[in-house]
């Protein structure tokens, strides 16, 4: 038998492999999973706090812990979102002010990063409430929902949503327009208690 006798075969052989990746591969663009929201469903947030409203079903209550001194300061933590809602309270004693100029300031460092930065008016005579919620635009924006509120007398609470991931606000559009319906019933719901 020749010695070279293997070469045509070892050449269709080839020839079936190059030809059989002839196709061409474009790649997908990057996808994002799916998130399944739940139903609102809220339940009432009833203590010894200076106030109480209502908050989500799928949210757990902890106190905030980098300020254990601060009683009355909690997070509305959302497990299945890896998101927050921060809730810091103060009293007023003629420093109404310097805690709006915080909460200003606080929205103004995310100028950076956000594409807007738009306000809404908070004033319900009725129950003593008055104050802004800031819905921040941009994809790095680190926290794309703020607001506070106050009784501008006695009481102070400003609200932050935080989510425990890299900043890519396009992919957590569906989440934060969901979350934002949540921060809506809490401030709608929200009552102060003397």
């Amino acid at each position: 038998m020749n010695k070279y006798a293997f070469i045509p075969a070892l050449i269709l052989m080839l020839f079936f492999f190059v030809s059989a990746c002839n196709e061409h591969h474009t790649p997908k663009p990057r996808g994002y999973f799916r998130i399944d929201l739940p139903e609102h469903e809220y339940k009432d947030f009833d203590s010894t706090f200076p106030y109480s409203f209502e908050y989500p079903v799928y949210a757990y209550l902890s106190p905030d812990p980098f300020a254990p001194e601060e009683a009355y300061w909690i997070n509305i933590d959302f497990p299945e979102f890896n998101g927050r809602i921060h809730l810091s309270y103060k009293k007023v004693d003629d420093n109404l002010a310097e805690y709006l100029e915080d909460s200003r300031q606080f929205v103004m460092k995310h100028i950076p990063k956000a594409s807007a930065i738009n306000d809404s008016l908070i004033l319900d005579r009725d129950r003593d409430l008055y104050g802004l919620i800031y819905h921040i635009e941009g994809m790095g924006a680190a926290s794309p929902y703020q607001f506070f509120i106050t009784d501008s007398i006695n009481h102070f609470v400003r609200g932050a949503l935080y989510f425990d991931v890299i900043p890519n606000n396009d992919s957590l559009a569906p989440v934060i327009e969901f979350l934002k319906k949540d921060i809506e019933h809490l401030l709608g719901t929200f009552s102060w208690e003397d």
